[in-house]
């Protein structure tokens, strides 16, 4: 990829397809390094940026954390064998991933016997209603519910906890 020496922020966003106030943001938090300014106060920036920005784009769309990018950034920067120290960022960002496809799965059964049960929806309780309700320990109606009933405990889709 030929670019030139100094890039506008303009010009950096659309060749990497990165929203300018992102590409600030990743200033201030570290992933990018300060830019050269203008005599007239704008940022240029160089082929580095563009690379850069490049890796942490690509590193955000598989959904690294900014402190997980932070890591294998230092580690590219080093250069001295980073690969298994990268291994282990991924590794732990694969558990991740799995542990957050379990929880949709669940998620996703859990809405299909939801939307199963509404039948079509012509009926006075709503199960969904009914399960939203059941998450915070209480029903809107007053008989309580049976075994049968029961779509889902509050601990059945929780959110997968990053470390």
């Amino acid at each position: 990829m030929n670019a030139p020496a100094h890039l506008a922020i303009g010009v950096l966003s659309q060749r990497t397809g990165c929203n300018i106030e992102t590409i600030r943001y990743y200033e201030r938090v570290g992933l990018l390094p300060i830019t050269a300014r203008s005599a007239s106060g704008y940022r240029l920036y160089g082929t580095e940026h563009l690379k850069r920005l490049t890796f942490i784009r690509r590193a955000r769309a598989l959904g690294f954390s900014i402190d997980e990018i932070r890591t294998l950034l230092k580690l590219a920067d080093e250069r001295k064998r980073p690969c298994a120290e990268a291994r282990v960022v991924a590794a732990a960002h694969l558990e991740d991933v799995r542990a957050k496809i379990a929880d949709l799965r669940a998620m996703e059964r859990v809405l299909r016997e939801t939307v199963a049960r509404c039948a079509d929806g012509k009926g006075s309780d709503c199960p969904l209603i009914e399960t939203l309700y059941r998450g915070a320990g209480i029903s809107p109606r007053s008989s309580p519910q049976s075994r049968r009933d029961r779509v889902l405990a509050p601990a059945d889709v929780r959110p997968a906890a990053r470390p």
